[in-house]
């Protein structure tokens, strides 16, 4: 069992006064600003007690949502509504944890609020933890079954992005054992529940035909329904498609366009996939300077391959 940090009165007792006070300002003023008017009544229900009421108006805080960004105060709060038992809280001050957001860096201490969100029932926190074990260097150690028992636990909550997690164990053979039908049914699982990702998993099943019967044109049409709700992977597959010519029409007007759809969705790997046709003159007039430019764009949309390229 993971230790639990102090409450957040000594947790945060080295606070400077002067933050909460200047909060706390910025609250009251936000209630004569209609913009703002909601923000009230949240702040009075957690003065009153009301530690769902906490949780919402540390999350508005925290991401500086009509109300003065301060992380830190953010942490008070998440912390206050998490020893309350709302475990949504527990989650998203393991993340902070995590991620060094207002707070030092302690992967220890996250891996037991995630739990603790976990075990309150919220399957976002199965999720994180399930993801801190498959790692060494998170917090915990490594242990992929536990990640994977983690994972199931928050696919079978209704968390469609376990499926995937559990999904991608399965197709890779994580921790020693490969199922390619069960991560496709797991992908397909996400992808009827409305998690597009699952959408472009299953896509990418039927083009290698693991877990299921080879079918490009079924990959086709997963692909486009990703595109459509704007998962830029699914343009980007479906753009590779109609460059080749598999399950679909050779097309590469289309591929254009799809590709273009995806790099203007910040997907940086589209923007390389476009500045590539450009760079060659396939479907498009022969552009260097408009290719430079769509691979700078890639590199700062964090594709490292597009980096070296001109």
């Amino acid at each position: 069992m993971f230790k639990i940090a102090p409450r957040a009165s000594t947790l945060f007792s080295t606070a400077p006064a002067s933050r909460f006070l200047l909060v706390a300002v910025a609250l009251a003023l936000g209630a004569c600003n209609p913009a703002t008017r909601e923000i009230k009544p949240l702040r009075e229900s957690c003065d009153d007690g009301d530690l769902a009421a906490c949780n919402d108006l540390a999350d508005r805080i925290l991401r500086g949502d009509r109300v003065l960004q301060d992380r830190a105060y953010a942490a008070v709060l998440f912390q206050r509504a998490c020893d309350g038992n709302v475990a949504q809280a527990c989650d998203r001050l393991g993340q902070m944890y995590e991620m060094g957001t207002g707070l030092n860096r302690n992967g220890t201490r996250a891996a037991g609020l995630y739990e603790q969100a976990c075990d309150g029932g919220e399957m976002e926190g199965c999720i994180h933890l399930g993801s801190q074990y498959q790692q060494d260097d998170s917090g915990v150690s490594e242990d992929l079954a536990r990640a994977a028992n983690l994972f199931e636990q928050a696919c079978d909550g209704g968390a469609l992005e376990g499926c995937i997690r559990l999904g991608v164990m399965n197709q890779r053979g994580d921790g020693g054992f490969q199922d390619l039908i069960e991560a496709a049914s797991l992908f397909e699982r996400a992808c009827e529940g409305g998690l597009m990702v699952g959408c472009v998993q299953l896509g990418a099943s039927y083009v290698t035909g693991e877990g299921v019967d080879q079918d490009l044109t079924r990959a086709a049409s997963l692909y486009q329904q990703a595109c459509d709700t704007d998962e830029m992977t699914g343009c980007l597959n479906l753009g590779d498609l109609h460059v080749t010519g598999q399950g679909v029409a050779l097309d590469l007007d289309l591929a254009v366009a799809l590709f273009q759809q995806g790099c203007d969705g910040r997907h940086g790997e589209s923007c390389l996939r476009v500045g590539d046709l450009y760079a060659t003159g396939s479907g498009v007039p022969r552009n260097l300077s408009r290719a430079a430019s769509l691979f700078r764009r890639a590199c700062f949309l964090g594709h490292r391959e597009a980096c070296g390229r001109r």
